[in-house]
């Protein structure tokens, strides 16, 4: 209602045109909101104004409508908004007929010297922002022109004496500086006589001189073009440049980024070494937000080592390739596809990488997964993995594997309304049922061998509860398919010795190996018995309000049938130079394997511990929410078993587990083995170590670990903050700003002052008193920051056994603004050397940085 007399006041002088060309408004903050059209004295002269919507204008001082001219004038903090368009300043005036307006900053009363301007215009469209002293501008071409122009972007701004707008989208400003820098005296910035600004895609200028703290670099560049968009962008990537020992002088690195669209992109990268060597890259990506991703990617290097007058023993051609493929991807809630494929010569990562964790690495793993899911009852998967050894070439595959599961299902349950008490026993009964194909493929030395089959697993099962007692009686019966099987027979071979010339006849077990369908069937039969107990004690002090003890012992007794007798054909025999039979498992080196030799009537024995505290809740503490604290101290289990059956060595070893955690900083856990018998030398004989006066048992292996994490407190405030682990992957990509092959370092996170990862890892195997192996070693991994913008990293391995340090890696950062410094240094071992670089921190100038580098660095980023 504040408005009404305004509005009504506009209404009489349109009425009164002929009295009255002016209206006059003045308040401490007057506000109106006019159309065009309610200015409009005699529209047959003029014809109507192109401004369509609803103008919105306020003022500190006063508001003047020419009514007769169509123009306003605002004066004191003018604010006038138009649709998305909003402009602010000392002065603005509006012109109705020609759909322009002029806004101009006034003089500061406050500066004596009277040279400096207060409200000066800003004009913002959308996302963009404008600044000038003076302003012109037109509603209908959106063209204008800028006086001591500003304009900041999300990243970077640009500023001008004086800037013209021709359209929507394009500027050309005169004596323009373009920078990343956010403070208002750059310390980094580039300039240029003449600037063409195009919205959402590039600024070109003519030469261009960089400044570094003020100072400009004494040589132009005669043209630039600097991205003007967020997002990923098509251009070519800048090399390194540089020269190798061995490989000469380098160009590296260099190619181009393709962003096709916001789903995929391209990039290809070359290598060039003045001694001959190349390399060739290129990587395919692509993603959808929530449905799938992916990426694939080859190489190919050829490595020239010395000069071609060298002797043939210096000089070394080293072909290498590399294909990579991976793919994720939820087809529906129920199904989902993920690939993760690497196939490559052994020497490619040694050959072109710098990284510690591929240059150690012993291994390639692959694998393909289909997973497919009928409620919460069955499952279907189909997989591929595969394992190449780049010690010694070898490769084992499994092409396909295949599995089919269905858990167990009660089939005389009434739909599991009843409740447990109320259940009769054939209730309790249910079955599950697992089957499997598989077809592994192993290549050791050159030498292709291909074993598959099927195996079906199918159990029956019972759980019902008698008291405090689970009781839980089973069958399991297993069922494997082969297409092969082997034959064994003992001869006598002849050898020539390589030393005498001789002939020697030397006895040897033949194996062959006969395809045929066979079937290998197995059962055994169970039941187990368990229970839960707890232990509790109250003391109240020192914060403990309660201990807690859990233990859950349980028995079981397990039958299996000696399935390497004659009566179920699953073993072959061969007599040896001594006339003794040997029996052998026909199955040997299938992919599933065949029934184990012997009875086994087992008695098994197990039980496990959980020591806990439950801390008194705070007397101080009036929230209604806060509850008392449990913490986990301790969890040890224990087993061991008695088979009756055996003719000798019933009693198995003692094996025990434990592992505790206190909070984030330090976790512990371990395992241990014990044998209750005697040994003669190397081999263990059927006597306890009691009955010898030795003791109960004796360690036959010890392991554990120990880490500890501490840090100092987080701080928010903090420059640098490493991105989020939690941001989405999928999203980073469509907005990633980086054009390199190769993502970029993460930028250190400066919000945690230190960081220190240690981890103990102890060792000991004892098969035999009088031999054994044992291994320790420590690593650390030290992180800290000296100042606000000083970050060092240490870290490393120590081994106890062989005294040496292991991978030691020392990487200092340095924050400067809109630069960064790295330095990397592996100061000792076989992947020794260091790379510094300073590199400006925009994605966009990333390219500009000064790098020296040794060692492993030298000819590779």
């Amino acid at each position: 209602m504040k408005y009404l007399p305004i509005i009504l006041l506009m209404l009489i002088a349109c009425a009164l045109n002929a009295q009255t060309d002016t209206s006059f408004v003045k308040s401490k903050a007057d506000t109106i909101s006019v159309h065009a059209d309610t200015l409009a004295a005699d529209t047959s002269k003029s014809g109507k104004s192109d401004i369509d919507a609803v103008v919105t204008a306020t003022a500190k001082d006063s508001l003047i409508y020419d009514v007769r001219n169509k123009k306003m004038f605002i004066y004191g903090s003018g604010d006038l908004k138009f649709k998305t368009t909003q402009l602010t300043g000392g002065k603005i005036f509006v012109d109705y007929d020609k759909n322009e307006l002029e806004a101009f900053g006034v003089e500061d009363t406050a500066d004596t010297a009277k040279s400096k301007l207060k409200d000066t215009p800003v004009l913002k469209e959308g996302t963009d922002e404008y600044e000038g002293t003076w302003l012109r501008y037109n509603f209908r071409n959106q063209s204008g022109y800028i006086s001591m122009a500003k304009n900041k972007e999300e990243d970077s701004r640009y500023e001008g004496e004086k800037v013209k707008k021709v359209n929507k989208d394009t500027y050309f400003i005169d004596e323009g500086m373009f920078t990343t820098c956010e403070d208002d005296t750059p310390h980094t910035y580039f300039t240029a006589d003449e600037m063409k600004v195009i919205q959402g895609d590039k600024i070109i200028a003519r030469w261009v001189f960089m400044h570094i703290g003020g100072v400009p670099f004494p040589v132009p560049l005669p043209f630039g073009v600097f991205p003007n968009s967020t997002g990923r962008r098509s251009g070519i990537i800048i090399p390194s440049y540089g020269q190798d020992a061995s490989r000469g002088q380098y160009f590296y690195n260099f190619g181009y980024f393709w962003a096709m669209n916001d789903y995929m992109d391209l990039t290809l990268n070359g290598d060039f070494y003045s001694k001959g060597g190349y390399g060739l890259r290129s990587r395919y990506r692509y993603a959808v937000r929530y449905d799938f991703s992916g990426s694939f990617e080859a190489g190919y290097s050829k490595i020239k080592v010395g000069e071609s007058t060298d002797p043939v023993s210096k000089r070394q051609d080293v072909d290498n390739w590399r294909l990579s493929l991976s793919h994720s991807q939820q087809i529906d809630p129920t199904m989902n596809l993920s690939a993760n494929l690497s196939f490559q010569s052994s020497n490619y990562l040694r050959q072109n990488s710098i990284s510690y964790d591929n240059l150690l690495q012993q291994s390639i793993y692959s694998t393909a997964t289909f997973n497919k899911r009928w409620g919460d009852n069955k499952s279907l998967g189909i997989n591929y993995s595969r394992n190449q050894y780049l010690d010694n070439g070898n490769i084992d595959e499994v092409l396909p594997n295949i599995s089919f599961n269905m858990n167990t299902v009660y089939p005389f349950a009434r739909n599991g309304q009843a409740a447990s008490s109320d259940k009769k026993w054939y209730e309790y009964l249910g079955y599950s049922y697992s089957g499997r194909f598989s077809n592994n493929r192993k290549k050791t030395k050159g030498n292709l061998q291909i074993h598959g089959g099927f195996q079906h697993d199918l159990s029956f099962s019972a759980s019902p509860k008698l008291g405090y007692f689970n009781v839980s009686p089973s069958f399991a019966y297993q069922e494997r398919w082969y297409n092969k099987r082997i034959e064994k027979e003992f001869a006598e071979v002849e050898k020539v010795n390589s030393e005498t010339g001789a002939v020697e006849k030397h006895d040897t077990v033949i194996t062959k190996e006969i395809k045929e369908i066979n079937f290998v069937r197995t059962f055994s039969a169970s039941v187990s018995a368990s229970t839960r107990m707890y232990g509790i004690f109250q003391p109240n002090v020192l914060g403990i309000e309660a201990f807690r003890h859990t233990i859950s012992p349980s028995i079981s007794y397990r039958y299996t049938p000696d399935f390497s007798s004659d009566t179920w054909g699953y073993y072959g025999s061969y007599i040896d130079k001594n006339g003794k039979a040997v029996k052998y498992n026909k199955s040997e080196g299938q992919i599933f394997g065949g029934p184990v030799s012997g009875e086994a009537q087992s008695l098994n024995f197990s039980v496990y511990n959980i020591f806990e505290i439950k801390t008194a809740k705070d007397p101080s503490d009036t929230t209604k929410n806060k509850e008392a604290n449990k913490i986990q101290l301790l969890n040890l289990d224990a087993n061991f078993y008695y088979n009756f059956a055996a003719d000798s060595l019933k009693l198995s070893d003692l094996n025990l587990g434990y592992r505790t955690q206190v909070g984030n900083l330090l976790s512990f856990s371990g395992s241990s083995s014990y044998t209750f018998y005697d040994y003669a030398g190397i081999n263990k004989i059927n006597k306890y170590l009691a009955s010898a006066g030795k003791g109960l048992f004796r360690l036959t292996n010890l392991y554990f670990t120990i880490s500890a994490n501490l840090s100092g407190e987080k701080s928010e405030s903090k420059k640098g903050n490493a991105k989020q682990s939690g941001e989405d992957d999928e999203y980073a990509f469509q907005k990633k700003n980086y054009t390199s092959l190769y993502d970029h370092e993460q930028t250190p996170d400066f919000s945690i002052p230190w960081n220190l990862s240690l981890s103990y890892t102890y060792n000991v195997s004892k098969p035999s008193p009088d031999a054994g192996t044992k291994s320790s070693s420590v690593n650390a991994n030290l992180s800290f920051s000296l100042t606000e913008y000083w970050k060092f990293t240490l870290r490393g391995s120590y081994d106890f056994q062989t005294k040496q340090i292991g991978a030691p890696q020392i990487t200092i950062y340095r924050d400067l603004h809109e630069w960064e410094m790295n330095l990397v240094w592996n100061p000792i071992g076989t992947y020794r050397g260091f790379r510094f670089e300073i590199r400006m921190k925009a994605p966009e100038f990333q390219d500009l940085k000064v790098t020296k580098s040794g060692g492993l660095f030298s000819g590779r980023r």
